[in-house]
């Protein structure tokens, strides 16, 4: 799959560990940004370099990151035919993709890790790989929703 990656200084060391990974798994990645820990730069810029893309590439999805997660999600989603979700659980993760066919995740870098914790909590690459394996439901009911949402 076709995945476009962005993260501003906070979430740099995540993404990078994601880039390798997901090269791995043998997706084709496309790193919007930052090539480089910049303390002073805005995820403003990533999230939108990203959202372009998958807006764009319709068949592609997206992760982006930050501190919070929360920025890049509000950036994302000012970019029209893009729907995406501050993620930080795999059965959220789910619902997200089955009900909503959100095509970008936004993670929280400072607020999960990237493996599985010992307390159970999912880390990134857990939540990531039910993001990418989980297809839209179609049900009529969440395309309406979708479409309303498309006219907002």
């Amino acid at each position: 799959m076709t995945i476009y990656i962005g993260a501003d200084h906070r979430g740099y060391a995540m993404k990078e560990g994601l880039v390798a990974w997901l090269r791995e798994q043998g997706h084709d990645i496309h790193d919007m940004g930052a090539l480089e820990i910049a303390a002073n730069d805005d995820y403003p810029e990533y999230a939108q370099a990203v959202a372009k893309e998958v807006a764009d590439d319709t068949e592609s999805r997206g992760i982006v990151l930050c501190g919070s997660g929360t920025g890049v999600a509000v950036a994302a989603n000012k970019v029209k035919g893009i729907r995406a979700a501050l993620i930080h659980d795999v059965n959220i993760a789910k619902a997200a993709r089955n009900d909503d066919d959100i095509n970008i995740l936004a993670l929280g870098a400072d607020y999960i890790s990237l493996e599985d914790l010992p307390t159970g909590q999912a880390g990134a690459k857990k939540i990531i790989t039910v993001f990418l394996e989980t297809p839209f439901s179609g049900e009529e009911r969440h395309l309406r929703r979708i479409g309303k949402i498309e006219t907002i």
